[in-house]
């Protein structure tokens, strides 16, 4: 992925978070080393069971995730948003994990989003066509 990123500024972690965070990127940077297609299966297999996140838990994780990894807080979109979604499951929840590109200049970019807004992201995402997803199936619906 290539998309200009500053580094993003740490947050006070709890212990436990900082250990669920370290692991997040752990299994993220696991995760990330597979193809588009097992990846995609993977996350797929991981949001069982799990129920849509909200906003704010979105953000703390993606917040936590940031705090714990230089590569994350930096230009590693793909792991920060799948150590992301990582650290939601853990927590219970599931965010919609995307991928897109954009041209003019060309850029490809991971994030995560909850009720169709980017968490946490700075650039304009509307100009972003998301080329791969992993949504949760109840993201959207009344419960």
């Amino acid at each position: 992925m290539t998309m200009l990123t500053t580094s993003e500024s740490p947050v006070a972690l709890s212990r436990r978070l900082r250990v669920t965070a370290c692991a997040a990127v752990a299994v993220a940077r696991l995760l990330v080393a597979l193809s588009p297609r097992r990846l995609q299966m993977a996350l797929r297999l991981l949001r069982t069971g799990s129920r849509p996140a909200n906003t704010a838990l979105a953000l703390n994780a993606r917040q936590a995730v940031v705090t714990v990894s230089a590569r994350c807080a930096g230009q590693g979109c793909l792991q920060r948003s799948v150590a992301t979604a990582v650290l939601c499951r853990l927590h219970g929840g599931w965010p919609d994990w995307c991928t897109g590109v954009r041209s003019r200049p060309f850029r490809a970019h991971a994030w995560v989003e909850v009720d169709g807004a980017a968490i946490g992201e700075i650039d304009d995402m509307a100009l972003f066509r998301t080329t791969m997803s992993v949504r949760h199936p109840g993201a959207g619906k009344l419960l």
